[in-house]
């Protein structure tokens, strides 16, 4: 392994993937591993962690949000830098930005392994991320059933890496598809986020009500309703732009979902114009940010977006 990594970005589910391989790879070579916070640690922890081995034994130290070390003990990791130890890894972690930035230039200096773990964005990133963590548990899924979990979770990778994990131990051998998926979140994604999505999309304000309390009582993250809310509508924009006479299976791969989400999509399309979908788009977003924090009573906001969207389709 190399001498020192840098893993940097704000992206959390992306850094704990990393490390979770690189510390397998530690251990593979008998390391003797010390974890630090970087918020944490005083004077003297990491020009002790990372004293030569009595024994010659390999080591490794991972120092976690490096962005965070006390000004006095960075000294430590400066001296370190200049005269390192062959024997030894340093694994660094850093959430990104300016903070901290001195030290980041000097680790970058000595040209350390770096990987970016910055936002993902894009559906396409989103899928190959789940695709290999289903590979990092020694299991393959088809195109179908991880465009159906990012249909479901993709707005948060760690639930993503929490789901494919539960899914890869309970899922008998084999190759992964979308019934399995269906099977294995029906109860836990559909009649949470999901139901409340799909009873809004139908104009059902009632049934769209009970689900949102349902699901809260249950645990739902607020967020996680305005989630499910914008992968629904993602879904009807998606669909809305495909030739009605092109079956669901041909154009899965080309939208990046699975053959039952298009179906559902298209039967909830004919309740839709274009510009209720992006009427809808604005009350999510609004919502969203809400929840986030904007405004003091994440419920009332949720309640307000549904009722917004299911009027949507009278008016």
């Amino acid at each position: 392994m190399n001498s020192f990594y840098l893993i940097q970005g704000s992206e959390a589910a992306l850094a704990d993937r990393a490390l979770s391989k690189l510390n397998a790879q530690l251990k593979d070579e008998n390391c003797e591993i010390t974890n630090l916070f970087a918020g944490d640690v005083i004077v003297g922890d990491i020009a002790d962690a990372l004293a030569p081995s009595l024994f010659s034994e390999r080591r490794a130290l991972i120092l976690r949000d490096l962005q965070d070390l006390p000004e006095e003990s960075r000294d430590e990791i400066s001296r370190y830098l200049a005269a390192p130890d062959a024997s030894t890894t340093v694994i660094f972690v850093h959430k990104g930005g300016v903070k901290g930035k001195a030290l980041l230039d000097a680790i970058k200096k000595t040209n350390p392994e770096i990987i970016a773990c910055e936002p993902i964005k894009k559906e396409a990133e989103k899928e190959e991320f789940v695709r290999n963590l289903f590979l990092d548990n020694n299991r393959k899924a088809t195109q179908g059933a991880v465009a159906a979990l990012v249909g479901a979770l993709g707005n948060d990778l760690r639930e993503l890496q929490s789901s494919v994990g539960q899914i890869c131990a309970d899922a008998p051998a084999g190759v992964i598809d979308e019934i399995m998926i269906d099977k294995f979140h029906q109860s836990r994604v559909e009649t949470t986020g999901f139901d409340v999505a799909d009873a809004a999309l139908d104009g059902n304000l009632s049934a769209a009500l009970i689900s949102l309390r349902s699901a809260l009582e249950t645990g739902t993250d607020p967020v996680m309703i305005t989630s499910a809310l914008a992968s629904a509508l993602r879904s009807l924009a998606k669909v809305s732009g495909v030739n009605r006479g092109a079956k669901s299976f041909e154009v899965a791969g080309q939208l990046g979902m699975a053959p039952w989400q298009i179906d559902k999509a298209r039967r909830q399309l004919s309740r839709w114009s274009p510009a209720q979908i992006a009427d809808a788009v604005g009350a999510v977003a609004t919502a969203d940010a809400e929840v986030k924090g904007a405004a003091s009573d994440p419920i009332y906001a949720l309640e307000k977006a549904l009722t917004r969207i299911t009027s949507l389709q009278s008016s």
